[in-house]
């Protein structure tokens, strides 16, 4: 019985297979379509696609135009080819901005960009492409059965940007230890990341930095620049415990004010010596 079953398993797959390679090859649009459908529905897209992509061309203003293209591009997501998949949601909304379809359309056209958003580590164009997609969508969008789904993936997107911004900020601070001009990168840096990221769980640590490139770059600096440094540093060190007064760094940063002070009373004994 066993094998009697997977003979006419067999059969139907090669009878299957038999039939998607007859119709691909011969002009009967028709045919192509509700084949293509068959497969569409029975979640076999890479064959769907292939036939969706002959027909579609062929059906462009016709009634069935706007379905065939929303097969086309929903069958490429499926696969996981979504550059294919955001290029042809976009073409899509396009072509059927009243079609009933356009909400899904535009939420699948954005997580397409979304998938394709590489590792913090990487160059975030695509990052930046599926941010802005997302945020078109929810802001277009605001009760759509997708909006949880598109604000929970900007979401993630935006701590993929933050963890970048702050990971360079992090080196610049670092080979300051090696390049003191890179200091001034690290400040930069700082305040940028603090106006870019208000809620950023990093915040903190942004603010800690700052106060320790200011520090370093001040002790370092010609005795010329010094003491306005050292006040700068001394500002940060204070706008750091105003907006977290039990900050985690309180050892670290303590010490940094004892050296700030030390180097600044060298200024105070020299006016006091005029």
């Amino acid at each position: 019985m066993r094998k009697f079953i997977a003979f006419g398993l067999l059969l139907v797959v090669f009878q299957s297979c038999s039939e998607y390679q007859k119709v691909l090859k011969n002009e009967d649009l028709k045919a192509k379509y509700d084949l293509a459908e068959k497969f569409y529905d029975a979640k076999d897209f890479k064959r769907a696609n292939r036939l969706l992509e002959q027909i579609a061309p062929k059906y462009v203003g016709k009634p069935q135009g706007e379905r065939v293209m929303f097969f086309l591009a929903n069958s490429y997501f499926e696969r996981g080819d979504y550059n294919m998949a955001g290029y042809q949601f976009e073409r899509f909304i396009k072509s059927y901005p009243k079609s009933d379809k356009i909400t899904e359309a535009s939420f699948l056209g954005a997580k397409s960009y979304y998938e394709l958003s590489p590792t913090y580590s990487l160059d975030q164009t695509d990052t930046d492409k599926a941010l802005l997609k997302l945020q078109n969508f929810i802001n277009t969008y605001p009760e759509s059965e997708f909006f949880d789904d598109a604000n929970a993936m900007a979401q993630e997107l935006t701590r993929k940007k933050e963890k970048k911004a702050f990971e360079i900020l992090k080196q610049y601070n670092k080979l300051g230890e090696f390049n003191y001009d890179m200091l001034k990168s690290a400040i930069a840096a700082s305040d940028n990341f603090i106006s870019d990221f208000p809620g950023s769980i990093y915040r903190e640590d942004a603010y800690f930095i700052k106060v320790d490139a200011l520090t370093h770059l001040a002790i370092n600096s010609f005795e010329s620049l010094q003491e306005e440094r050292l006040t700068e540093a001394m500002e940060a060190y204070k706008t750091l415990m105003k907006q977290f007064p039990s900050t985690k760094y309180e050892k670290e940063s303590a010490e940094l004010l004892k050296r700030i002070n030390n180097e600044l009373q060298k200024f105070n004994t020299i006016e006091e010596s005029k």
